[in-house]
């Protein structure tokens, strides 16, 4: 793989700091066509930067680990009466059932996170459910552009196979689908809501930055996305670094029955803190957001930054025990995994 591809590849994983300000429009619209964080600061870190990172001889690479693959409860997924479930499919991809709507997050399931079909992060742990497993899907939620969060291959199958299912998607994002010839999507800004069939989703602001390419950065939105309906309430929150996001999620919406938070790449920290939330980071923003239980999600899957594939969860559970927290209400999957949630 020539250095100029893994350059491209790699571009997912830089963050930087400017701040902008802007009159007459919303804060994160910016007057040229981009957007920015609810900080005013934007992720400018230059080629330079990432490159320098990327051929460092002093870092410490990870290596791939095989993690527990097991397989989906198919009973639950697919039972008559629609019930309320989770499965982890791996990295940042769920299956969320509601009791109302099937709901994909974040989908994912081909083998690369990459627009190279021979190059770039390569899936060593393989996604937790196959397309054609996936029930009727009423809604696929899109937290961002990079290619660990949107990945052509599976859209388009999906969008075949449900040809009803309506695609959420950040401000900016549309064009992209409709270039696809996926048409039943619908583009939202920050605390913009779509209701369907008692659910009410609603995009929130997280922090973080959108590219696909090495000219359009930040031209289409990031955010998390929340469900609330009169049996479940859910949060994703995509790909984000630590802020009062959170906290005003939580105003503004109030606390969850569950939140989905990512715990991994996040090493180094002086190149991925800004956009990438370590174990500690993530527990704050559980109780940030008050919710109930959480999940943590964003590793396993891909080798994206530095850290041992194998400690964000490690961590999790320190950082949990140090915090004198009950373990089981912030937890992480086997890929794969199901689980009926209760509350």
């Amino acid at each position: 793989m020539g250095k100029v591809a893994f350059l491209t590849v790699f571009i997912l994983c830089t963050f930087g700091n400017t701040i902008s300000q802007e009159i007459n429009s919303p804060a994160h619209h910016l007057k040229d066509g981009t957007f920015t964080n609810t900080t005013g600061i934007s992720n400018n870190k230059s080629l330079k930067e990432i490159y320098n990172w990327m051929i460092d001889k002093s870092r410490e690479k990870p290596n791939a680990l095989d993690f527990n693959l097991v397989s989906p409860n198919f009973d639950l997924i697919n039972q008559a009466v629609k019930g309320k479930t989770i499965t982890w499919i791996g990295h940042a991809s769920f299956l969320y059932q509601n009791q109302e709507l099937n709901i994909l997050m974040d989908p994912h399931l081909t083998e690369r996170a990459s627009p190279l079909s021979f190059a770039g992060p390569k899936r060593y742990t393989p996604p937790g459910m196959k397309l054609g497993q996936l029930p009727k899907i009423d809604i696929v939620t899109i937290s961002h552009n990079h290619y660990d969060h949107l990945d052509i291959k599976t859209v388009q199958r999906i969008a075949k196979d449900n040809p009803g299912a309506v695609f959420l998607v950040p401000l900016g994002l549309k064009q992209w689908f409709l270039n696809q010839s996926i048409t039943n999507v619908i583009e939202l800004d920050w605390w913009e809501k779509y209701v369907l069939k008692g659910t009410t989703v609603t995009f929130t602001p997280v922090q973080h930055w959108s590219s696909r390419t090495l000219l359009d950065r930040n031209k289409s939105l990031w955010g998390g996305w929340h469900f609330k309906n009169s049996y479940h309430s859910l949060v994703h929150l995509g790909d984000t670094g630590y802020t009062n996001d959170f906290k005003e999620i939580n105003e503004k919406l109030g606390s969850v029955d569950l939140a989905l938070i990512p715990i991994g790449a996040y090493e180094p920290r002086w190149f991925m803190k800004f956009s990438h939330m370590n174990p500690t980071e993530a527990v704050q923003a559980f109780i940030d957001l008050g919710a109930k239980k959480a999940i943590g999600m964003h590793w396993g899957s891909f080798i994206l930054t530095d850290e041992p594939v194998d400690e964000p969860p490690r961590l999790l559970k320190e950082v949990m025990i140090n915090k004198f927290l009950k373990e089981d209400l912030f937890v992480t999957l086997k890929h794969g995994e199901t689980i009926a949630l209760t509350n």
